[in-house]
């Protein structure tokens, strides 16, 4: 495996800052320990729909990426087969927005 992006998400769930799955990406969310929400490109539409609201419901303001990743890519990158996480450091959280914007040429600023 040789994506910076998949990598940075490897070593997110080692250091113990990924939620993984619905029920804790959720959990993360309504706590407001969240600082980056993902959705796989495989995620179910009522999952993204359900997200994408969580995320902005009462002020959250939580920066949303959909993924180009499938699942698969993401369980060989984290250990975790999941559709949805929640990155629970702004560190992390800040470096995967950049990589993200780098892999769809959009501008960091």
């Amino acid at each position: 495996m040789n994506d910076k992006f998949l990598n940075l998400l490897g070593l997110c769930k080692r250091a113990g800052k990924l939620s993984a799955g619905h029920d804790a990406s959720f959990d993360s969310i309504s706590k407001n320990k969240a600082k980056l929400c993902l959705l796989s490109f495989d995620a179910s539409p009522r999952l993204k729909k359900e997200f994408e609201e969580t995320v902005v419901y009462d002020n959250r303001n939580i920066p949303l990426i959909h993924l180009t990743y499938t699942m698969q890519e993401i369980q060989m990158a984290t250990g975790s087969r999941a559709a949805v996480m929640s990155i629970n450091d702004k560190g992390f959280a800040k470096k995967l927005i950049e990589l993200n914007n780098l892999q769809h040429g959009e501008d960091i600023n």
